[in-house]
């Protein structure tokens, strides 16, 4: 066996490894914490699938989007209508128990189908713009969909032309957004142990929900990223005139990954609907269409790991500076790390793990850090 054959095995097993202790944690976390950490963890799970989403865009195919909001609103609002609208009418008792989950999995479904066609309409539009420009016409349909939600729009047009059943579909309460009761929707019978899907005071199986959808995604992310398709996305962030020259349609295959990243940020949308509890039009609003930017940077954009990184750092660390007593002032606090980061730890938290790694497994000496492109290590 060849010493890189002896490397790559080795490193497989110590990847393997992680992967079950971390599997382990993930299991035992909900039983373990609080209510409210539990909560926390699983909101930070699905900010980690949509900061991977947008990634899919950023990291791999070079497009900075700064409206990946809007897909996180889009399921969100349909996933509240869907509880609100089509869970009372299956009637309790009619899945013996289990007509919440029946529910939930036709609101998943629903939530990442609309913001899958939202993607095929909005990312034809914005691919036929590069840099700056691909940003900002993001910006734009993001916050037009804000003001949709916000002001009620659609309800309003349908109103006005007479369609009343129309109007009550697309009906967003405004800036009140639509609330979901779990506790009307009755508890869930599972081979005879009952529990509510959303419980302020016990939040361990909605957790579990995202915690399995965080894993579906995040392996299904990965295998696009590892994939030919994956490939020709870093070919076109790397150099779209060179991808473009050996005969790959940049502008297509661009807009191929803005709907895989626009379906992949509605699983997370429609999973954070039921963690709050229903939808906001602030969802929609450019503030939140910057928390995976920030999360991806702090993580590290040229890893698939990266943006996980990002999500539970971010999070914790504006959950710590609120805890001891800085919350009016976490905007600068964060903002200087962020400057830290982006000057001094270059990768991100994801690289500075991984130079850690090299250096221990390599000796410690500068010579012994390999310079191979990131994105190699984005695969283990």
């Amino acid at each position: 066996m060849s010493v890189g054959a002896r490397e790559r095995l080795l490193e497989g097993g110590r990847t393997n490894v992680v992967l079950a202790v971390l599997a382990v944690l993930a299991i035992v976390a909900p039983f373990v914490i609080g209510s409210f950490q539990t909560a926390l963890l699983a909101e930070i799970l699905m900010l980690a699938v949509f900061a991977t989403a947008f990634n899919l865009l950023y990291g791999y195919t070079g497009l900075l989007s700064f409206g990946h909001a809007m897909f996180v609103a889009t399921a969100a609002y349909v996933v509240a209508k869907v509880f609100r609208m089509v869970g009372p009418e299956l009637g309790l008792g009619a899945f013996g128990g289990l007509e919440v989950l029946a529910t939930l999995v036709v609101a998943i479904l629903l939530g990442t189908l609309f913001t899958t066609l939202l993607a095929v309409g909005i990312g034809y539009l914005s691919v036929q713009l590069t840099e700056i420009y691909f940003a900002m016409i993001t910006l734009s349909f993001s916050m037009a969909i804000y003001v949709i939600f916000n002001q009620d729009i659609l309800q309003q047009l349908a109103e006005a032309a007479g369609l009343s059943g129309l109007a009550g579909l697309v009906e967003t309460n405004g800036s009140d957004g639509l609330t979901i009761s779990f506790n009307a929707l009755g508890e869930i019978d599972l081979f005879g142990f009952t529990f509510q899907l959303v419980d302020i005071t016990n939040f361990i199986a909605v957790y579990f929900v995202s915690l399995i959808l965080f894993v579906l995604t995040m392996y299904a992310m990965w295998r696009v990223v590892n994939s030919p398709f994956g490939m020709t996305c870093k070919a076109i962030r790397e150099n779209p005139g060179r991808a473009e020259a050996l005969g790959i349609d940049v502008t297509r295959h661009s807009w191929k990954t803005f709907i895989l990243s626009g379906g992949f940020s509605g699983v997370a949308g429609s999973m954070i609907a039921v963690i709050q509890s229903g939808a906001l039009p602030n969802l929609a609003y450019w503030s939140f269409s910057a928390e995976p930017v920030i999360m991806t940077v702090i993580g590290g954009p040229t890893y698939f790991i990266g943006p996980v990184l990002g999500a539970f750092t971010f999070r914790y660390l504006r959950w710590t500076i609120d805890a001891l007593g800085f919350g009016a002032n976490w905007q600068f606090l964060f903002g200087t790390l962020l400057l830290v980061v982006v000057l001094f730890a270059q990768g991100g938290v994801a690289g500075a793990l991984t130079r850690v790694r090299d250096r221990i497994l390599g000796g410690g000496g500068e010579d012994s850090v390999p310079e191979a492109d990131p994105t190699v290590e984005s695969s283990d």
